[in-house]
């Protein structure tokens, strides 16, 4: 009896020790996603609706957090590509093929344009189930602006 309660003893402290471990490693990557400011970083659910929200997509998109979570992903996107069905067809490609890059031009708060690098990536199961989208968006207007004056 007692050589299996100390049998369960370790097994309990190395489980222990393996969620804490776990724990901070989640830790450090909310804190490394959460710091990038350059890059719009955040999750869409299945039906395209935004479920997170980092300072980077603040920063380029001009919601906060408390603005954009819980609301549709194509308010990124002008009138005229809503009509299109651009949203759509990009978080399509991305279920089908694992992801979707694109340039273009995005929307931010205030109604301005800016010209985007996009990358949507389909989140999956451990069974293949669709979970959602990770979504990357960076500004590059000044890039692009650099690029046509030479």
């Amino acid at each position: 009896m007692r050589e299996r309660t100390r049998d369960l003893v370790e097994a309990n402290a190395r489980l222990v020790a393996e969620a804490a471990e776990r724990e901070l490693a989640e830790g450090r990557f909310q804190l490394l996603v959460e710091s990038i400011a350059d890059y719009a970083i955040f999750l869409l659910d299945p039906n395209a609706v935004v479920t997170n929200w980092n300072i980077g997509a603040e920063r380029i998109k001009g919601y906060k957090a408390s603005e954009i979570v819980g609301e549709h992903f194509s308010s990124f996107y002008s009138e005229e590509d809503r009509s299109a069905g651009v949203p759509e067809r990009g978080l399509k490609y991305a279920e089908k093929h694992g992801r979707f890059e694109a340039l273009g031009w995005r929307v931010r708060k205030d109604g301005t344009h800016f010209w985007a690098n996009v990358l949507i990536t389909a989140v999956r199961g451990p069974g293949g189930d669709l979970l959602g989208y990770a979504k990357l968006t960076r500004d590059i207007t000044e890039w692009r602006h650099r690029c046509q004056r030479r």
